[in-house]
């Protein structure tokens, strides 16, 4: 090798060796400058949090806000009524089977089995009685009835459509 190519990969080595001193200083200050930027919210958690933190109601004021107040009103009387339970039958199998036969059966919470013997305290009150304690609830001393079976999804027509199959199949 001659001199002059020496002199040459020693320079050369110096500037390569320079430039890996460049990088890893480069590689360095982008991890700290990224470490400094805050992480980017996941827009779906936001969304969630707006929802939570929201106000539970709304001021109305004026004749703005009795139209607004009416609409409100309005939208949610729709959106119940869009979700009716089980299609809005009225066939008291059908809810009995979905929802009642949980307790009715097996007597849970002293629940009234569909025997005449559970039910010979209940009976002489009357329909429209037994009716109102299965629509609004009833605590007695033998259990309780939860309002609408725990369902509130239920109309009232649809509790007395069941009501009434249970009084039909008494055994």
């Amino acid at each position: 090798m001659r001199n002059y190519d020496l002199e040459f990969l020693k320079k050369f080595s110096m500037v390569i060796g320079f430039l890996m001193l460049v990088t890893l200083g480069l590689i360095v200050a982008a991890m700290f400058v990224h470490s400094q930027i805050p992480a980017e919210i996941n827009p779906d958690v936001a969304k969630r949090t707006e929802q939570r933190i929201a106000p539970v109601g709304a001021v109305y004021a004026g004749s703005t806000g009795a139209a607004a107040q009416q609409a409100a009103t309005a939208a949610a009387a729709a959106k119940a009524a869009s979700q009716v339970a089980y299609g809005g039958t009225t066939d008291g199998s059908v809810i009995f089977n979905n929802l009642c036969t949980g307790c009715h059966t097996s007597g849970a919470g002293g629940a009234p089995t569909l025997d005449k013997a559970h039910w010979a305290d209940r009976l002489p009150k009357g329909a429209d009685t037994l009716h109102k304690h299965a629509i609004e609830g009833f605590t007695g001393t033998a259990g309780v009835m939860p309002p609408k079976g725990g369902n509130p999804a239920l109309t009232d027509e649809q509790v007395i459509a069941t009501v009434d199959w249970m009084l039909a199949n008494l055994k």
